[in-house]
């Protein structure tokens, strides 16, 4: 490059103002416990949010993709592995500006539904990891206490993931109820 061409490149990088976008991942992991659908959930270790319930999840690294962030996050935060050949499913893109406080994060959740999982062990940035009832995540996700958006993410991933049942949010008698 040309001394003039790389001038040109150093004014024109002082002079970018977009903001950068950070790529995260997120799983919603189901399981059915005692004939109750519970979801995977846990809570944070650190700010923006510490000590709020949150769905496992976390940046995804240049060498991999948002579905293996989502499923090496969830057994990172969690202990929970996920079987070779199980079925991760995208639930969705969440890009909603200020959806996080440290700035623009665009999120691809996914969903995996897990037969007998074990109980979760909190590591890395969790302070605690628990399987939830779906009905009671549900309530929290209606008064606003999951963290960012995962109230959102997880009441997306109930209604795509299984649109008929819902996961047991539905009463007996209740339309969509099987």
């Amino acid at each position: 490059m040309s001394l003039i061409g790389s001038w040109a490149a150093k004014i024109a990088a002082r002079l970018d103002d977009r903001h950068p976008v950070f790529y995260a991942a997120d799983m919603v992991a189901f399981t059915l416990r005692d004939l109750v659908w519970h979801v995977l959930v846990i809570q944070r270790g650190w700010n923006p949010h510490k000590g709020a319930l949150a769905l496992p999840g976390g940046h995804v690294d240049p060498d991999e993709t948002a579905a293996q962030a989502a499923v090496r996050e969830l057994t990172e935060e969690t202990g929970i592995q996920v079987p070779a050949g199980t079925v991760v499913d995208q639930v969705g893109v969440f890009d909603t500006p200020g959806r996080d406080p440290r700035g623009r994060y665009v999120s691809i959740a996914h969903g995996v539904i897990l037969h007998g999982a074990p109980d979760p062990v909190a590591a890395d940035d969790a302070a605690g990891a628990e399987w939830l009832p779906v009905r009671v995540a549900v309530r929290v996700a209606n008064a606003g206490g999951f963290a960012f958006d995962h109230g959102h993410i997880l009441t997306h991933a109930i209604h795509q993931l299984d649109p008929v049942r819902g996961f047991g949010t539905r009463a007996p008698g209740e339309r969509g109820w099987r």
